[in-house]
């Protein structure tokens, strides 16, 4: 268990320093900004065949958020507001409209569109840290585009499971889980939509009542 843990956590520290450099980077060279709606289809694509994984420590911003905002997170509860799928939609079409306006503005300018990208990634990623601060490190990624969309579109996919005869409620399969989620709940964990099949319930889970 402790292995598994260290190597997610080393991985997310060095994607998490990568992705700072590639936020400063990305306001010298403009071009870069194009490496934000790439990660977009590349998360989408993983959504469709194994739900949320791709926001595990695939994600930049979400290995950035686990590895260092975490330190200086209180940790609370994240409000069930951020959770609401009609939420989410609203923010995920607010978002997409902009870019879309934005993308036609700027057209056919690589340069303007790429300040565009890094705009649109250092305002978000700013909230992101806002929220982190005041709830939990991963509060954005209930809200995030890719995260919503990859919870409606890969909801049936790796699905999590829990043995009721096994688990014995002692919810350190919740303690470990970086989003929040209870897996131990037995009416709720088939609807665990936004699980990032990290693994870290299944490792923390001392009866082994967890699977995918």
């Amino acid at each position: 268990m402790l292995e598994t843990k260290t190597t997610r956590h080393k991985k997310q520290i060095i994607i998490g320093i990568i992705f700072l450099v590639f936020l400063v980077s990305g306001w010298v060279y403009p071009l870069i900004g194009f490496f934000i709606p790439a990660c977009m289809v590349l998360g989408l694509g993983i959504g469709a065949f194994k739900g949320r994984k791709w926001c595990d420590w695939y994600c930049p911003r979400g290995s950035f958020y686990d590895s260092l905002l975490k330190k200086l997170s209180p940790n609370r509860e994240i409000p069930q507001y951020f959770k609401k799928i009609p939420v989410r939609v609203i923010i995920f079409s607010f978002l997409l409209i902009i870019m879309t306006l934005q993308i036609i503005r700027h057209w056919p300018d690589p340069y303007e569109i790429g300040k565009f990208f890094m705009a649109l990634l250092t305002t978000t990623t700013i909230i992101g840290i806002i929220l982190g601060f005041i709830f939990h490190q991963r509060t954005w990624c209930y809200i995030c585009p890719v995260g919503t969309l990859s919870n409606l579109i890969g909801r049936d996919k790796s699905s999590l499971k829990l043995n009721s005869d096994k688990c014995v409620n002692c919810e350190l399969c919740a303690k470990a889980c970086p989003i929040q989620l209870k897996p131990y709940d037995k009416e709720k964990t088939p609807d665990n939509y936004d699980c990032l099949k990290c693994n870290s319930c299944i490792d923390a889970c001392p009866k082994k009542a967890l699977n995918f």
